[in-house]
């Protein structure tokens, strides 16, 4: 059953488009989970820098996520949990010693200034990049401060505090009848696995090192229980897969998953830790490898969700999120990197790429071929895709808009508010570069006008006004008269 697929050249449509909305909040890079902590939020304001660096700003909506408020982060996690986490700091830490054993807060996950702000950015952006997707103002959305997946419902874990990726699911199922998440981090998805492990409105489909590596669950026959049996998907994996291997396994999987499950929404969670020479990973995928994983399910052209989460090599998360969200808007980034404000993290060689390395690939054909048999097996069973009951959809929140910008002096100012400005994308047939020019500014001046032989302006054929003045045609004739 197992094909090895050749890897070949990344491909996009520049033709076919799609409306992105990107989420970015600029105080998400200032947070640090302390000293020689290996996740590193600055890693998304890296990215970020790219990004805009190379443009792409002109090809997608920008937004600023409302971060998300209590009450929503209780959609999920339990009421004392959320509380802990909105009550403790670095000073108050000694009034907190039964709940940091209880919620499990300590040396992985440790509490640091600004760590409920920092929940509320990551939880937010996926909650309204969901929320933008339910109402069809977009056709995909990205939110690279997101991708926490293993944060359970009433415990910190493995440098997550608050799932973002089952908040924004549950808002999904608002709307949509069935909802895949696929999960291409070196580290097992446990956290939305748990959450979703009793239920067929989604389905988990995570692709992981597995066996003594965090969090050891994930195994093969890890399939779901009660009406969620069969909608766990779990790919085990070993040390060292390249490529072309992970190529010839993720897209069998995901295309039977596609046809017999038929999604309606799907959420991406494209972690970086599974990239050749990452901190704690211990893959050997090149930047074209992991990317090819994202290009894949956009061409299934179902709306889509993707979002961060692991990687801990910050030059390689940063160059493999810019070039995904390149592809997600159907270009291919140039290999030369624009400067940008972290331009010497990337030497020697300043490029955009991240290479494999002459790792040992411990997935033999035989391995894959016994793992992707018995998946395959598993998914007969979710042929039929489940029926949901007719219900009315809740209301959604009243969306205000971006009052503070949105005041009468604001919209005074050029342009009008910063929300108006944020929601600008320039057409591709735009010949101007000058974005800040006004329309009348870029008429073509004085000197470029064409002349005729003799030097004397053109009339425009088209110009009801001549080019001199009844005025200055008297001066000129009465000059002539006495010469």
């Amino acid at each position: 059953m197992y094909t090895q697929l050749p890897f070949d050249e990344l491909k996009v449509d520049p033709t076919q488009k799609k409306r992105v909305a990107y989420f970015y909040d600029s105080d998400v890079g200032n947070y640090a989970y302390g000293a020689g902590h290996p996740m590193k939020p600055h890693r998304i304001r890296m990215a970020h820098s790219l990004i805009m660096n190379y443009g792409l700003y002109k090809k997608m909506e920008i937004y600023r996520a409302k971060p998300a408020t209590k009450q929503e982060m209780c959609q999920f996690h339990t009421d004392e949990y959320i509380d802990f986490l909105s009550r403790v700091t670095p000073d108050n830490l000694d009034m907190f010693t039964k709940e940091q054993i209880k919620f499990n807060v300590g040396d992985d996950c440790p509490v640091f200034d600004g760590l409920f702000e920092y929940c509320g950015i990551s939880g937010g952006g996926s909650m309204e990049g969901a929320a933008r997707l339910n109402r069809g103002k977009c056709d995909i959305a990205i939110n690279y401060a997101g991708g926490l997946h293993h944060a359970k419902k009433s415990e910190a874990s493995g440098f997550c505090y608050l799932n973002d990726i089952v908040l924004g699911i549950i808002e999904l199922l608002r709307y949509h009848a069935r909802v895949l998440y696929i999960d291409i981090d070196v580290h097992h998805g446990d956290g939305v696995e748990e959450a979703f492990y009793t239920t067929d409105r989604v389905m988990t489909c995570s692709f992981h090192k597995y066996g003594e590596f965090f969090p050891g669950t994930g195994e093969l026959r890890d399939i779901g229980v009660g009406k969620g049996k069969h909608h766990a998907v779990n790919v085990p994996l070993r040390d060292g897969i390249d490529d072309a291997t992970y190529k010839s396994i993720f897209e069998p999987v995901i295309t039977k998953i596609m046809e017999w499950y038929q999604p309606s929404a799907i959420v991406l969670q494209c972690g970086g830790d599974s990239l050749s020479g990452d901190r704690l990973g211990c893959f050997n995928l090149s930047m074209q490898g992991h990317a090819n994983c994202i290009n894949f399910v956009k061409s299934f052209n179902v709306p889509m969700m993707v979002v961060g989460g692991g990687g801990y090599t910050m030059r390689n998360v940063a160059r493999t999120w810019s070039f995904e969200a390149g592809l997600l808007n159907n270009i291919k980034l140039p290999q030369e990197l624009p400067y940008n404000d972290y331009y010497e993290y990337y030497g020697p060689d300043y490029k955009l790429d991240v290479r494999p390395s002459n790792m040992y690939n411990a997935n033999l054909p035989e391995f894959l071929n016994k793992i992707l048999t018995n998946i395959i097996s598993n998914l007969e069973n979710t042929k039929h895709a489940p029926s949901v009951q007719m219900n009315e959809v809740p209301r959604d929140a009243e969306d205000l808009g971006d009052v503070e910008e949105d005041t009468t002096e604001a919209l005074d100012t050029k342009g009008g508010s910063q929300q108006a400005r944020d929601e600008i994308i320039q057409p591709d047939n735009e010949y101007y570069d000058e974005d800040d020019k006004d329309k009348e500014e870029r008429n073509i001046n004085e000197e470029s006008k064409p002349t005729d032989t003799d030097g004397d302006v053109k009339m425009d054929e088209n110009s009801e006004k001549p080019v001199v003045t009844e005025e200055e045609m008297k001066e000129i004739n009465e000059l002539n008269s006495e010469n």
